[in-house]
């Protein structure tokens, strides 16, 4: 769909919902459906229950590639590393880019990227978490820029495709407090700064988030290479912090459910034909997850 035209469809639809018998109808709706998935949830280990009540409590669990034991993380990794060192070429047109992102073609050259977020396990772990069947939204790889501007994800936001969204998101180099770590305030506070903001949708400059809550509450998820953060960023007010000594480096795998509010937004990151190639060796309950 042309984005122009998505914009005006997701703002019409975006204004309908706010009236209470539309809501009122969509919660109803989602209730049904999460209802009627709970018998065809997949089972997890004692492990990857924990790490969901962790996340349900706080909004974010931090681990390492090593420890989640994904069965394809070296092949993943290996190729993470050639990407990086590709877009660590490129140089910048405008003085206030804040983020290189790897294009369809790159991924497409690094397949491993893209197929490392549809590992069986992390699709259970997110549809236990999302309870209801889960929309694999694709992978981002990028270099954010080391500078002070702050713009886009660096500001203060939620994100608003989905009721519950999903975000794994893997550092490719030390990251450190000027490194650029991605930040968040705790699910228990999030809720009240939101009331006191009368936060919608959008962005939230940091001096303004300051004269709210004190930056003593804001976490910040630092870490060497190989850090795994999984992020429900639907209900935290997060950012990415300006990088300022050197860029980040980090893979962002995005998870949602499959109901329609998503196509107000858009898919995948990838087209059509890109993902029919991906997805040739593909189990059935994978490719649902790309194609639905």
């Amino acid at each position: 769909m042309d984005k122009i035209l998505l914009k005006i469809r997701t703002k019409i639809f975006k204004k309908i919902y706010q009236y209470p018998f539309f809501k009122y109808q969509a919660d109803c709706f989602y209730q049904q459906a999460i209802e009627k998935n709970l018998q065809n949830l997949p089972l997890l280990s004692a492990h990857d229950i924990d790490l969901i009540e962790i996340i349900k409590r706080e909004g974010v669990f931090i681990t390492t590639l090593d420890k989640l034991g994904i069965t394809s993380t070296i092949d993943m990794w290996k190729s993470a590393q050639y990407l990086m060192q590709k877009i660590s070429e490129d140089t910048f047109n405008h003085s206030d880019q804040i983020v290189v992102h790897a294009s369809s073609e790159q991924i497409m050259k690094y397949p491993q990227i893209f197929l490392w977020g549809l590992e069986q396990r992390l699709l259970n772990i997110v549809e236990n978490y999302i309870c209801l069947p889960v929309a694999y939204q694709g992978v981002y790889f990028r270099r954010d820029i080391a500078n002070q501007l702050e713009a886009g994800s660096r500001l203060w936001h939620i994100d608003q495709e989905d009721r519950k969204i999903l975000k794994i998101i893997i550092y490719l180099n030390d990251v450190s407090e000027d490194y650029g770590p991605f930040q968040y305030i705790p699910k228990s506070l999030t809720s009240k700064i939101s009331d006191s903001l009368k936060y919608t949708s959008g962005y939230i400059q940091d001096k303004i988030m300051q004269g709210v809550i004190s930056s003593e509450v804001y976490k910040s998820c630092t870490g060497i290479a190989g850090t795994v953060i999984i992020a429900e960023t639907s209900n935290i007010f997060h950012r990415g912090k300006p990088p300022i000594n050197s860029d980040r480096f980090a893979i962002f795998f995005d998870y949602t459910s499959r109901r329609y509010k998503q196509t107000l937004y858009g898919t995948s990151t990838l087209g059509y034909k890109d993902l029919l190639l991906l997805s040739k060796n593909l189990s059935e309950t994978q490719k649902k997850c790309i194609f639905w």
